[in-house]
């Protein structure tokens, strides 16, 4: 009963929401855990045209190599195409000073996008499911976030899709164990180091002894909660005919036009966002800057700048020779570096406990430091006194002596407090401001490559 009402379900949620055809050829990302070998049996007892992908992250020593052979016998079982690969991401992490779960996430959806194009793969079916939709809402919600934010995991984005997303944990554990399905425990899973583990095993529980319902009241959430995006997606687009114009490649936001009955300062938010990636916090500096009438002042996305123009606010694609100057006030949290973002720590000495960092990772003496500092491109003549050196050095021939390229040095950007450089950005910081024995107070920042 269980095993054909998870099916039934299955073939619902897909019928509902035209997810994949038995014509489609479907790449399933199978990790060994209980979630993606169901996701497996229900695409297999189905009858879809199938694949399965494996990446060995290689972080777990021989549980990794065990979760590989696992994924790799039940492929051959149903005689489907197995793909696996292994990655180095202890190395990726050194390289780009990415987190374990961004150099991850990059490295597998890069495969995943590869064996598509060589295999003929038309979609990417990942196991998600309810209970981890409710979660991601409660990370965003506590890292920040607008309405889209707050709807959990999408169920469709391009060719990835997630056909468990009607289901919950219990649900699908209970068909594995009914069924007799193999499946692996993977041990980071039980620790509460991450916060979506912490939210997993200590906030959830607890708001489930208050509300028993609460799995069920939370799936109708998020689902008004999405219908309430596309409401306010629908009405930014017919606001941004009247108000959004673009003249020899500027786009204008006209802020006067916006009608005075809708939120202002939302309706601009919701422009800048969705159409050219500027994050909340910018945009809350942009939106003062523009309610005084700071005309000239800039501000700075991945890909775009956007600045106050007499009442308005002016966006376009960010120039070779901009140098990209932003300051970084004492509580902000990130901000856009080039094609990397970087995230600022204030903490003590005390929760130091290894100095040795990779180059994506700066620790200043906060105490030394000139708020608000300012982020730009290097210049000619810039110089600092690189760490562990005791004279001045042009950052040209600083950049030389570590052999950057061309391309990469019209991508150099430098931290500033005051007229000195702290921190050539993911290379090397300046000596006055390393930790030293008097330190305390330590701003940790790292650069994460996008």
């Amino acid at each position: 009963m269980i095993k054909n009402l998870l099916l039934e379900h299955f073939e619902a949620y897909n019928a509902r929401h035209c997810l994949f055809t038995h014509q489609d050829k479907i790449l399933l990302a199978v990790s060994g855990g209980v979630d993606s070998m169901v996701m497996l049996s229900l695409f297999i007892e189905g009858g879809y045209n199938v694949g399965v992908a494996h990446c060995n992250f290689s972080l777990r020593g021989k549980e990794s190599d065990e979760d590989e052979r696992s994924v790799e016998l039940q492929a051959q079982n149903y005689n489907i195409p197995f793909h696996n690969i292994r990655f180095d991401t202890n190395a990726e992490m050194e390289r780009t000073g990415e987190s374990m779960e961004m150099a991850a996430r990059r490295l597998r959806y890069e495969w995943f996008d590869q064996l598509c194009a060589s295999e003929g793969y038309t979609h990417i079916a990942i196991a998600h499911h309810t209970d981890d939709s409710i979660e991601t809402f409660f990370i965003n919600l506590f890292r920040g976030t607008g309405m889209r934010g707050l709807t959990g995991i999408t169920r469709q984005r391009g060719n990835i899709i997630r056909p468990l997303l009607f289901a919950e944990r219990k649900e699908i554990h209970e068909y594995a164990v009914a069924h007799h399905i193999p499946f692996r425990e993977d041990s980071s899973n039980r620790t509460k180091k991450y916060l979506r583990n912490k939210i997993r095993l200590g906030l959830l529980p607890l708001i489930r002894e208050i509300s028993p319902r609460f799995t069920a009241t939370m799936r109708g959430n998020i689902y008004r909660l999405i219908e309430t995006q596309r409401f306010i997606e629908a009405a930014i687009s017919n606001i941004k005919q009247s108000v959004l114009i673009s003249e020899q490649g500027v786009d204008k936001i006209l802020v006067s036009k916006i009608d005075s009955t809708y939120p202002q300062e939302f309706v601009i938010y919701q422009i800048l966002s969705s159409q050219y990636g500027f994050k909340g916090e910018t945009v809350d500096e942009l939106y003062k800057a523009l309610k005084a009438n700071n005309t000239g002042k800039r501000f700075y996305a991945k890909e775009h700048m956007a600045c106050i123009d007499r009442g308005d606010i002016a966006i376009c694609p960010i120039a070779d020779d901009d140098p990209c100057q932003t300051t970084i006030e004492r509580e902000q949290l990130r901000c856009y570096c080039g094609n990397s973002i970087l995230y600022f720590e204030h903490t003590d000495i005390d929760n130091i406990t290894d100095y040795r960092s990779p180059a994506e990772v700066a620790y200043i003496d906060e105490q030394k430091l000139t708020f608000p500092l300012t982020l730009r491109r290097w210049q000619e003549g810039d110089s600092f006194i690189p760490y562990g050196m005791i004279g001045r050095k042009k950052v040209s021939d600083f950049l030389i002596d570590q052999k950057v390229s061309v391309a990469q040095k019209s991508r150099q950007f430098v931290l500033l407090s005051g007229q000195d450089i702290v921190w050539v950005v993911g290379r090397r910081i300046d000596d006055r401001y390393a930790i030293t024995k008097r330190t305390e107070d330590i701003l940790k920042i790292t650069k994460q490559t996008l």
